[in-house]
């Protein structure tokens, strides 16, 4: 089977939308929350189950099951990697400390993975009302509800010195801190969620995101949409060896170091990195 990914961009981008609406429609409910917890003590709320039910119920009713598979993080169950040739990588809700605190940055992440690789993506930011739509090999756009697409270009002028580096809101360590603290680049920004860091980088708010390794790696949903979108706009997402990452290989820990940046440095950074 040899996709037309044309004929997927539309399906994707509507979802895209009704996950952005639903969320924002429980963001206003907080009194419907009812906020539990992963395995590894990560919240979740009513409306990442939700928003991980709308999503599913619309691509398997649009795509079946025969050649698409589907890697949530609300219905993953371990085990081998998903058979089927196309994967869709989902994560309904990326950033749920920042959608309980209501800090506006959070995401919805739709991936299209095929052989390991993301091919077709889409990061829907509510707060910013805007939908990130990447396909492999056709650039990366901003959608709004009001004006064209907009095609997305990473800033790659800034002198090595002014890169501006992205941190978690929630996830800062004692060693990150430190590292830091060493960097040569001074500009910080503190943001939420994963697929918002790359969206800034991508709309040239900011140049660099990294994550040192540590016992809580990224799975392969917080990651698989955001790479598209940032690579298609001409930025980098890689290990600190620079290798790419691969996605639905049965573990869907993401473990070791990675890099997201406007590529400009991306080289110096992990190497940088690596000694680190």
């Amino acid at each position: 089977m040899s996709l037309n990914l044309d004929n997927y961009r539309e399906l994707l981008v509507e979802v895209a939308w009704a996950a952005s609406d639903l969320l924002k429609e429980y963001e206003e409910n907080p009194e419907c929350w009812q906020t539990q917890t992963h395995a590894d003590l990560s919240p979740v709320t009513m409306a990442d189950q939700a928003v991980d039910k709308l999503i599913l119920n619309r691509l398997r009713e649009a795509c079946g099951d025969q050649e698409f598979g589907y890697l949530t993080e609300e219905t993953y169950q371990p085990g081998p990697p998903l058979s089927q040739p196309y994967v869709w990588v989902i994560d309904p809700l990326d950033g749920t400390k920042d959608f309980i605190q209501r800090t506006g940055e959070y995401a919805t992440h739709i991936a299209l993975v095929h052989q390991g690789r993301p091919i077709l993506a889409a990061v829907a930011w509510p707060g910013r009302d805007g939908v990130y739509l990447a396909q492999v090999g056709e650039g990366s756009y901003r959608l709004t509800r009001t004006a064209p697409p907009y095609r997305l270009v990473v800033n790659q002028e800034r002198a090595w010195e002014d890169l501006e580096v992205l941190t978690s809101r929630s996830h800062a360590t004692p060693e990150l801190e430190a590292f830091l603290q060493r960097m040569p680049q001074q500009a910080r920004k503190k943001m939420g969620s994963i697929g918002c860091k790359i969206a800034a980088i991508a709309e040239q708010d900011a140049d660099v995101y990294f994550m040192l390794p540590s016992r809580t790696s990224p799975k392969d949903w917080d990651l698989a949409g955001p790479e598209l979108i940032l690579t298609e706009a001409g930025g980098k997402l890689t290990r600190f060896d620079q290798s790419l990452l691969t996605y639905n290989q049965g573990d869907v820990n993401q473990a070791g170091g990675y890099l997201a940046s406007n590529g400009q440095y991306h080289q110096q950074l992990c190497a940088m990195l690596q000694r680190a």
